[in-house]
């Protein structure tokens, strides 16, 4: 039998807030998205009060006057970096692992016969706890699927202590179990296709469990097959130690406030750019096509609405910013228009190949590509060592009034040595 582990970080945008600031321990926080529009994260305190996900944080201004509810920015850099930190510690209890987000990590455990995994789990949690100050929760399954749900049954039922092993379980305890979570908990499941599932007649877990997975196939597609085949412990969707490379690489923010000139979208659009190129070197990838985009708001009537977007295909793929954000440019000139109230800009990479033995073209300047790679290389280097933005293009800019809204933004308190967090 497979034991494969979910590991996964008890509210990770709150917990990371309250593992550098204690006082926000027990009190309602909200953390928010881009430009602090909508609570993409809450603590149980806010759950408790009806706030639901997504929900606009204008409108919950008199509920958090009322309920002292404290609203925080996405401080992006932080969590990454407690991220890196919980998955690093992970990588020692095995070496088989799949980072499937920010906050959950696989774990294959199958060599692990020894042990008894229900300790294992604590181990980490203690380990994951000392070494962080984030809280996780541990589910045990035979298979994905129902290692999550393990990890579910972990996190909502005291009686596991915060890990959870399924294949400990006997049959008719299992089953039992299983019978009372409902079908929407299943992962890949969701809210979309539990009502569809209830009409048919499957409420659970377990009635899930119990379908024909052919016959389901048919009526929803193959997932559904697999889901089925994996509650019943036929593995169907394996780990992937090493994520494939993206297809697209996309990068776009809405503006902090309204940009109507030329020279500002230009300075948002090199920087897309330019932080896409980084993750498609990262990737060792080049890529085949550029596509830019320009949108007014479409929550302003009043104001005329104006979206328009383009695609480049490149005679010869590339991975150099410098190409990257003159074509970009080259785009963003045919799309815009003055007079409007830009709300929102973005560039995505298409046609992504491998780095190595990639095509070029006999008029492609070849001779150049040694220096080109050397330089953006160095730049990458640099910038990873003195700090993000060290060296940047010019045409990025530098006082940038149109940036996103951070009002309550945290420090980076692992990441800037000027943010250390300091104790008197």
């Amino acid at each position: 039998m497979r034991n494969i582990a979910l590991i996964d970080v008890n509210n990770f945008y709150v917990s990371c807030e309250r593992v550098f600031n204690p006082m926000l321990a027990n009190k309602p926080v909200v953390v928010l998205s881009n430009n602090d529009g909508c609570a993409v994260a809450r603590s149980n305190e806010v759950k408790a009060l009806g706030v639901t996900m997504g929900a606009p944080w204008f409108k919950l201004k008199d509920l958090a006057k009322q309920h002292g509810i404290i609203a925080l920015s996405s401080n992006y850099a932080l969590y990454a970096d407690m991220s890196n930190r919980v998955m690093s510690i992970l990588r020692d209890f095995s070496p088989n692992q799949e980072v499937y987000s920010i906050d959950e990590s696989f774990l294959d455990l199958t060599d692990f016969k020894h042990k008894n995994l229900s300790e294992y789990g604590q181990a980490m949690r203690g380990r994951i706890l000392q070494w962080t100050g984030l809280p996780v929760c541990v589910g045990i399954g035979s298979t994905k699927t129902l290692s999550k749900l393990a990890n579910h049954c972990a996190k909502k039922r005291k009686e596991f202590d915060s890990v959870c092993n399924l294949n400990t379980m006997p049959m008719n305890d299992l089953d039992g179990l299983l019978s009372q979570i409902g079908v929407g908990e299943i992962w890949g499941v969701g809210r979309k296709l539990a009502p569809k599932l209830q009409a048919l007649g499957f409420n659970t877990v377990l009635d899930l469990k119990r379908a024909n997975p052919e016959r389901l196939r048919q009526q929803f597609s193959v997932v559904m097959e697999k889901t089925i085949r994996e509650l019943n412990g036929t593995v169907c969707i394996e780990m992937e130690e090493i994520s494939p490379p993206k297809q697209q690489i996309l990068n776009s923010r809405s503006f902090g406030q309204p940009v109507r000139d030329y020279n500002s979208l230009a300075e948002s659009i090199t920087l897309y750019m330019s932080s896409a190129a980084v993750k498609l070197r990262r990737q060792q990838s080049f890529a085949g096509s550029v596509h830019v985009f320009i949108t007014t708001s479409l929550h302003k009537p009043d104001e005329p609405f104006y979206s328009n977007a383009t695609t480049i295909s490149l005679p010869s793929p590339t991975s150099d910013s410098r190409q990257l954000v003159n074509i970009a440019l080259w785009g963003l000139k045919q799309l815009y228009k003055p007079n409007h109230n830009y709300a929102k800009a973005g560039v995505m990479l298409g046609e992504l190949v491998p780095a190595q033995g990639v095509q070029t073209d006999m008029f492609s300047q070849a001779t150049a590509s040694p220096k080109s790679a050397a330089l953006m290389t160095a730049m990458d280097s640099i910038n990873k060592k003195m700090g993000k933005e060290s060296i940047k293009l010019a045409s990025e800019g530098f006082k940038r009034p149109w940036k996103m809204k951070q009002e309550s933004k945290s420090p980076s308190y692992t990441s800037k040595w000027d943010e250390v967090l300091q104790v008197n």
